[in-house]
């Protein structure tokens, strides 16, 4: 009905134009919004005033000529002007009917929009360092990026999934160490196992994979590989320096070995996230190495790009970004004294490969705790004469997990945190994933295990799916009564449905359309799982109010259809939010 009415409105500005009456040049983004009084009728259009100032005339009288102008419609009863030169359009009860007859015709395609259409956009989600099993608050971000790729598709956009694989780094250093010190104690060598290295039980099997494939490849004594290192910080000393000076004894020690346990680690736990993602419903198009960008030299070009334009200098022995000359707080290093590159180099490349890429916008979903590298990474493309607005990051506040008063801890390098695979294996999928999306990423969330197990009206999740088992169980009880749902019929009678109850959800299944583009320029699915709960709520009042399998065909035959066209929304709007619509329950 919206892209109706703002057909009728485009047609009365162009009838304007050729008249006189209206600039030729004047252009305008008609905006058709639904009403909260149903008194000032059930829609209404600002149009007048955004003429006022290219027409230079007062916004009423704007608004007159326009309705003057609007052609015929036979499904707009009345059109009044309110206040300074609101256009306010009453609709033909009769035309609310056709929704569900669009619904039915369309099926999984209700609500799909072309708004987006000739729009290329990338979102890169999760992208978790592979250095261990992913856990709730990757749960979240995994859950918000699925849910955000669906709806942009629905709206017509081409989406590229993408998950960035920080296969290289000092991070990854630390596995590997970790990994190898854990094979050296499995094959009875007296390691102590330094401070800051990986201690998840994750570990150990691999390591243990590890000594059945090679056997003793890897083993050096424990006296040369731990001999004269620095103290850590048990020992009162620096644990970063003594973890690094690991690394490095492995390094030197193990050879082209060390990149085999690198390799092995980093594929047994990438493994490991794909399998955990794709029990979570999320799928990638691409997973993208970090490490081909420096083995490809893509990083080592960015940075000459930047010192051949005078965005970098030297400042004792480090390569420095003038980030500050973009906004940024401060300027950031992107190669240390040491020669090594940073991750924001790194990060430096991968953005300029994004756009490079043809990607019309890019959109990161991060942890709320890399909110300072907004900045940095929008100055780089800045340096890079790309527009910054072409980068869009979502930070997403980590989940924090309570099984009854105990708020459970994750720390990755500890071992001692609930995975994805936990909370799933607890709660369900669909439980995880709509709990995760119920709010803007941006929002605090603390998921409550007990509520989103319980099945009660409390749980949204379990409320939304019985709708659906609901409406199923009618069809099943109508097979029963030795009965059978007549679409046809039902159309005939569509108009006899003149319950509130039954206006009520008529009116919502007419708006999903709407939601989903909202949503999905706002790239906020939480918007769609709030509508999926109110037409929920508005089916199980009709539910409770009325009996759908009456003796009169007609009118039976007509509920069907309408509750039909109920089941396909609510299907196809859990289905963008990754959950399923089961048909018992």
């Amino acid at each position: 009905m919206k892209k109706h009415l703002a057909q009728l409105l485009e047609q009365a500005v162009q009838r304007l134009q050729e008249d006189g009456t209206l600039p030729a040049e004047a252009s305008v983004d008609i905006q058709i919004e639904r009403t909260r009084d149903k008194s000032h009728g059930d829609f209404a259009a600002n149009t007048a005033m955004l003429l006022t100032k290219q027409a230079k005339r007062p916004p009423r009288q704007i608004a007159e000529q326009l309705v003057a102008a609007l052609p015929e419609s036979d499904k707009v009863v009345r059109v009044d002007i309110a206040g300074p030169g609101f256009i306010n359009f009453f609709i033909d009860p009769k035309a609310g009917f056709s929704v569900v007859q669009d619904i039915l015709d369309a099926g999984e395609d209700y609500g799909r929009s072309t708004i987006g259409a000739g729009q290329r956009l990338l979102v890169e989600f999760v992208s978790a360092n592979p250095t261990g099993p992913l856990h709730v608050g990757h749960g979240r971000g995994a859950a918000f990026g699925g849910a955000l790729c669906s709806l942009l598709s629905a709206a017509g956009y081409d989406v590229h999934r993408e998950y960035y694989v920080n296969d290289a780094g000092r991070q990854m250093d630390i596995l590997a160490t970790s990994i190898w010190l854990r094979y050296l104690e499995a094959l009875g060598e007296a390691i102590r196992f330094p401070d800051n290295g990986y201690r998840g039980e994750y570990v150990k099997d691999i390591a243990a994979e590890l000594q059945r494939k090679e056997g003793e490849r890897f083993r050096i004594a424990a006296e040369k590989v731990m001999a004269e290192l620095p103290a850590d910080a048990e020992q009162g000393g620096d644990k970063e320096a003594h973890i690094d000076a690991l690394i490095l004894r492995a390094q030197e020690l193990l050879g082209a070995g060390y990149r085999d346990i690198h390799t092995a680690g980093t594929e047994a736990i990438l493994a490991d996230i794909r399998d955990d993602l794709h029990e979570f419903g999320v799928g990638y198009d691409e997973w993208f190495s970090e490490r081909s960008l420096t083995e490809s030299g893509a990083v080592e070009r960015a940075l000459a790009r930047l010192e051949s334009s005078g965005h970098v200098y030297e400042k004792d022995g480090a390569l420095w970004f003038r980030s500050s000359d973009f906004g940024d707080e401060k300027d950031r290093v992107v190669r240390r004294d040491n020669g090594q590159i940073t991750y924001f180099a790194s990060d430096i490349a991968y953005h300029l490969n994004k756009l490079e890429r043809g990607f019309d916008l890019a959109i990161d979903v991060w942890g709320a705790d890399h909110h300072g590298y907004v900045p940095r990474v929008k100055a780089a493309l800045q340096a890079f004469e790309h527009n910054p607005e072409q980068l869009e990051v979502r930070l997403v506040q980590f989940a924090i997990l309570y099984r009854g008063s105990e708020r459970m801890q994750m720390s990755t390098r500890s071992g001692k945190f609930v995975t994805l695979r936990e909370l799933r294996d607890e709660v369900g999928k669909d439980a995880a994933r709509f709990f995760y999306v119920m709010r803007r990423p941006e929002q605090h969330l603390d998921f409550d295990l007990e509520l989103a197990k319980s099945q009660s009206s409390d749980n949204p999740v379990y409320y939304l799916q019985y709708a659906h088992a609901r409406i199923c169980s009618v069809y099943r009880q109508l097979a029963e009564k030795g009965l059978a749902h007549d679409p046809a019929r039902g159309a005939q009678a569509i108009e006899r449905l003149t319950e509130d109850h039954e206006q009520m959800l008529l009116t919502a299944l007419a708006r999903y359309p709407e939601v989903i583009e909202t949503a999905a320029q706002a790239h906020e699915p939480h918007q769609l799982a709030h509508y999926l709960r109110e037409v929920a709520n508005a089916f199980h009042t009709y539910y409770n109010a009325h009996t759908f399998i009456v003796d009169d065909e007609a009118l039976r035959n007509a509920r069907l259809n309408l509750i039909a066209a109920t089941r396909q929304v609510l299907a196809n709007g859990l289905a963008i939010l990754g959950v399923s619509a089961p048909e018992a329950m």
